[in-house]
């Protein structure tokens, strides 16, 4: 093919480019668009050939922007690299915001004259998905094993993950009751993941954490200007979980103003920027989480209840560890396993007597609190098993909750220390082998085969 065919044939060739291209002059206005851009934008090209290429509201671009030099841009200038290239947003016609990887070039002819600029953009949506989803997954790290992070045998437990398994293929508004550290926001990340909507994004917000016009902006996004301190338009919640779910916890945290425009995006589908009027659908699936009454809330007027009704179509409430204690031991195994594999520290489990005391202890904290309290045990302990003495100061104090009358087994790994935490937690049930199976937080059949691996008879062993 030769040079003049090439030149023919150029504008079929940019064509199949699948990254948008632009040519702006030096004045900063559209010249050129490929059919890339008109699908990536919406805008076709007629619509944007001589507007200036701020109709785009790149953030990148602004900075760039010299208003103090003879030149549109900073790109235009003598001492600025010929090509620029950066990762920003640019607004598409229907005013949503497309990540994007710009490329900038200056063109200019063979005296050196600036004749204007090119550049391509590169549709980062995808990317964008995926490191949002790798973001949730690094702080899920480490709670990767039982059900989607969860981690419990008890009824309670099942019944939680049950109604996890039918709520995640609903689009029906999700609330998530429980106390603070049972895990709300792990139950959240369950649904999405076995939901329909698992490949859409995942995106969360803690109410709590921000003021009233910081939550609205994070919520419903704004407009460059709406404020002092907006200093460029910003993608809100909604617009990012847009197809996805979106997960608010701390909901009864939220103000009355802001309940009153959460309710109208639940009843429409369809919000507002701050500052401005142009409103935006979305296809958001809400799923809500919180430590409080919210019935209480609504009594003292500080909830909205027509906004608990839209919002309490499926209730999930979440046990506090008080109430299945047969999941301390499994709870307490797996952090220990899970520290372990961080540390590289040998520590076998708890002893008789530390196990004891987290069968007692109240756990106002709940799992989180098990967690941190394990840490730290963890750090105070040499090697072999965590005693009593290597837990948290507070834990030894007097509890608020009646003991358990109990005397757990110690956890360990194999052999003979397998046996004897078998004996231990048939001594301490009574012989029940379902409940000894709860409080070792295994299968009945598991505590059978180990009875006739290890040659444990009932009446021998526990004196039945």
């Amino acid at each position: 093919m030769q040079i003049k065919d090439i030149n023919r044939h150029w504008e079929r060739v940019i064509n199949t480019m699948s990254e948008a291209l632009l040519i702006i002059s030096k004045e900063g206005r559209i010249l050129s668009v490929n059919h890339s851009f008109e699908e990536m934008t919406g805008y076709t090209a007629d619509e944007v050939f001589g507007r200036p290429c701020t109709l785009m509201e790149c953030e990148a671009c602004e900075m760039a922007i010299n208003n103090d030099s003879g030149g549109w841009c900073k790109l235009f200038e003598p001492d600025q690299p010929e090509m620029r290239r950066c990762r920003c947003s640019i607004k598409k016609k229907d005013g949503t915001f497309l990540p994007a990887l710009k490329n900038a070039s200056v063109l200019r002819d063979d005296d050196g004259t600036v004749l204007g600029a090119v550049e391509t953009l590169t549709d980062l949506s995808e990317v964008d998905r995926l490191d949002r989803k790798v973001e949730i997954l690094s702080r899920q790290l480490d709670e990767n094993s039982g059900f989607g992070g969860l981690v419990g045998g008890s009824d309670a437990m099942k019944m939680v993950y049950a109604i996890i398994d039918k709520a995640a293929h609903s689009d029906a508004p999700i609330i998530i009751f429980g106390e603070s550290g049972t895990g709300k926001e792990l139950v959240a990340w369950a649904i999405h993941e076995r939901g329909k909507r698992q490949s859409a994004p995942y995106v969360q917000l803690n109410c709590a954490a921000l003021n009233e016009s910081l939550l609205e902006s994070e919520l419903f996004g704004h407009v460059k200007g709406s404020f002092t301190g907006a200093f460029r338009d910003r993608t809100g919640r909604f617009e990012a979980a847009n197809g996805g779910d979106l997960f608010l916890d701390e909901i009864g945290d939220i103000p009355l103003s802001i309940q009153i425009k959460l309710l109208r995006v639940l009843e429409t589908r369809q919000f507002e920027r701050v500052g401005e009027n142009t409103p935006i659908s979305v296809d958001v699936r809400i799923i809500t989480a919180t430590n409080r009454n919210l019935l209480e809330l609504i009594d003292q007027k500080r909830f909205r209840e027509d906004l608990y009704f839209r919002i309490n179509v499926i209730p999930i409430h979440l046990p506090p560890v008080r109430e299945r204690k047969e999941d301390i031991p499994l709870l307490v195994n797996t952090f220990i396993n899970r520290l372990e594999l961080r540390t590289g520290k040998s520590i076998r489990g708890l002893t008789r007597k530390a196990l004891n005391r987290f069968m007692q202890y109240h756990w106002p904290g709940n799992v989180r609190e098990m967690k941190s309290a394990l840490e730290y045990a963890f750090t105070v302990a040499d090697k072999d098993a965590i005693d009593i003495d290597h837990l948290p100061p507070h834990m030894l104090q007097s509890d608020r909750s009646p003991a358990i009358a109990v005397d757990p087994p110690t956890i360990a790994i194999t052999g003979n220390e397998q046996r004897r935490q078998l004996i231990d937690a048939l001594r301490a049930t009574g012989g029940n082998q379902s409940q000894a199976a709860r409080l070792l937080g295994i299968n009945r059949v598991t505590v059978w085969n180990r009875m006739r691996k290890y040659g444990i008879n009932l009446k021998r062993e526990i004196g039945l």
